[in-house]
């Protein structure tokens, strides 16, 4: 088990076991802070009461180190500073003391009670479950695959998430008899007992709540400088390494902000990376060169041939365990690549879209709702039913005779005409997120669960359109998409990727934000940009946004075209019966001829399909021990 996870930890190894309990913790190590022997996991407290293997890092280790005066230190790094504070305040007392990203797993030597720990924002990833008689968990369903008892059954209700959205959100896993430790949350397990107990430390809902309730009233300035020292703090705490340290750079604004603040705290020019492609609507690799010139930054560029990217497919199953369908995934791995030629830290921009206002979907929902709820429903629908009526192509062919540029007219057309079918707002948003509208077609015996609907649901409760949207996204998109991908993508090469917007003192200062502060006069993220623009001018930021993606549709139809007629054949859909392979051909055909472009919902059907074929799905009977245990790989 922790062989799998070499690649999260290449430099050191440790194991532990507790015979009594039958307990046994393995951990691979990635050294950041503290490099002697003096940071080896497992790690066991002064005391000897507790034991903890630790992955990812909590900045603020040295006020916490000053906080427990007294202390004889062995080391310096931030996991001996973690079991002190444990010891002095308790788990749950000193978790919520510490900023970063962390996946824990403490044994209480003395309660006889493994507790396992997943960071606020869910930046770091925690698997748990049963494998025959033991409890198991690990970083990586990889390392739970090698147990011995291992039963690789595929939860179709999982699946059916994973159509609609393009990952399986927590507490899901693509495997029946495992689960994703829900961010902000502890679980606890007694080898008395073996049943797991989850409590919540930190809430994104509740600090939303709490922030609208109490809102930041003070002027434009006041509210601009205090997120410039808020971000300046995150960043600068993440920028602590006893290892070279650099930063993605896309050139949008929340990469090249979170750059701009690691420049104004750092002596010598930041290294910085950007991968490009030659096809200019995916191409922000100019832009990004221009703003770490501005910056005087030590930059790194590399231009992806269609080759290259195509060559980090077969990569995908391995690296990412479950189905994962963000096409994203590719640039961000490659970019991780880089990067690791030269640094074993860096810095990314994730999570300004969310906590500030930035995804195009936002204004496009909330404007098509206000629209809508003005407009008779059977005048909804009739409208809806003759768009629908014409052919994408025939839109596209519309466009193109007046001069209209932009992509898929035809296909955008149709996706808002599914949308002027909705009856309330929380319906329009919970459309504008699905591949896949109704997932219960497409996966054969399948009930979907409401997980992320009644999130929406829950969400939609503000009294605010664009605030629920962003809420819904904080909870649902960025951990189990967004920090997904970068995670796999960075660790895969280990490479260590910190995210200094979503520290949680951001997160809780933007939502007391009004809404003012965020969008304004049509312009997102107007607040973060004015932080940017102390750095950075305008001229070098004002452009459309560009997501980091790649050309699927159009690779599609040209190289991997052979890639997915294998694995959309009949034979090949068949294979494991999960889907109705009609409606899936039937999307395919109309793919390839051009009729439609159907990028999204086939790159799921076509990644659950690779992974499906090259990962193991053994079923093994449930051997019953004497002595349940507890196994993990950290």
């Amino acid at each position: 088990m922790g062989d799998a996870l070499a690649h999260r930890g290449p430099d050191d190894f440790g194991t532990f076991r507790d015979d009594t309990a039958g307990l046994y913790l393995v951990f691979r190590r990635l050294a950041i802070l503290d490099l002697s022997a003096s940071g080896h996991q497992p790690m066991t407290s002064a005391s000897g009461r507790y034991v903890i293997i630790f992955n990812g890092e909590v900045y603020n280790f040295e006020e916490i180190r000053a906080e427990l005066s007294g202390c004889q230190w062995r080391g310096h790094s931030d996991t001996e500073v973690m079991l002190a504070a444990i010891e002095h305040w308790g788990l749950e007392a000193a978790v919520k003391k510490f900023v970063g990203m962390f996946a824990l797993a403490l044994w209480d030597r003395q309660e006889r009670e493994l507790h396992l720990v997943r960071d606020r924002l869910g930046i770091k990833p925690v698997y748990y479950g049963r494998a025959g008689a033991d409890f198991v968990f690990a970083s990586e369903l990889k390392a739970i695959r090698e147990h011995a008892d291992f039963d690789g059954q595929i939860d179709r209700d999982a699946l059916a998430l994973y159509m609609r959205h393009g990952c399986v959100p927590a507490p899901h896993c693509i495997y029946k008899g495992l689960y994703k430790l829900p961010p902000g949350h502890i679980l606890t397990i007694s080898a008395a007992d073996g049943v797991p107990v989850l409590r919540q430390f930190w809430s994104a809902t509740d600090v939303a709540w709490s922030g609208l309730r109490s809102p930041f009233t003070g002027s434009d300035a006041e509210a601009i400088e205090q997120l410039e020292e808020t971000l300046l703090a995150a960043v600068r705490l993440r920028m602590i390494a006893d290892v070279p340290l650099g930063a993605f750079l896309s050139g949008g604004v929340d990469s090249s902000t979170v750059v701009a603040l690691m420049q104004a705290q750092s002596g010598r020019p930041v290294k910085t990376f950007t991968v490009g492609f030659h096809e200019d609507g995916y191409n922000e690799a100019r832009h990004a060169k221009k703003v770490a010139a501005h910056l005087g930054t030590e930059h790194t560029e590399l231009y992806i041939t269609s080759e290259e990217a195509l060559a980090v497919v077969p990569l995908l199953p391995n690296m990412y365990d479950e189905p994962f369908a963000d096409a994203s995934q590719i640039p961000t791995y490659l970019i991780s690549k880089l990067a690791r030629g030269s640094v074993t830290v860096s810095l990314s921009g994730d999570g300004g879209d969310e906590l500030f206002g930035g995804y195009n979907r936002y204004p496009l929902s909330r404007r098509l709702w206000n629209l809508m709820k003005k407009s008779p429903r059977l005048a909804r629908k009739a409208a809806a039913g003759s768009i629908t009526s014409i052919p994408p192509g025939w839109i596209d062919q519309t466009f193109r005779l007046f001069g209209l540029r932009l992509s898929a007219p035809g296909d955008k057309a149709h996706k808002l005409a599914q949308l002027l079918r909705a009856e309330t707002a929380t319906e329009i948003y919970a459309r504008s997120l699905s591949l896949w509208d109704d997932p219960s077609r497409v996966v054969l015996n399948t009930s979907e669960p409401r997980t992320v609907l009644d999130s929406i649901d829950a969400a939609f409760r503000l009294p605010i359109m664009d605030e629920a949207m962003m809420l819904v996204d904080l909870v649902n998109y960025l951990p189990d998409d967004i920090l997904t991908k970068v995670d796999r993508a960075s660790m895969a090469v280990s490479l260590e990727a910190r995210v200094p917007i979503l520290d949680h003192t951001v997160v809780e200062f933007a939502w007391t934000l009004p809404l003012r502060f965020k969008i304004r006069d049509g312009t997102s993220k107007w607040i973060l940009r004015q932080v940017l623009y102390k750095y950075v001018p305008a001229a070098l930021l004002e452009r459309p946004k560009m997501g980091f993606g790649i050309p699927i549709g159009i690779w599609l139809r040209g190289p991997l075209r052979e890639w997915a007629e294998d694995l959309l054949s009949e034979t090949s859909l068949a294979h494991h019966g999960m889907f109705d392979s009609a409606i899936i051909r039937m999307k395919w055909q109309e793919h390839i001829s051009g009729g439609r472009n159907w990028q999204y919902l086939l790159w799921t059907v076509l990644i659950f399909q690779d992974w499906y074929l090259h990962t193991d799905h053994r079923t093994v009977p449930t051997r019953p021990l004497a002595h349940p245990s507890i196994v993990s790989a950290g």
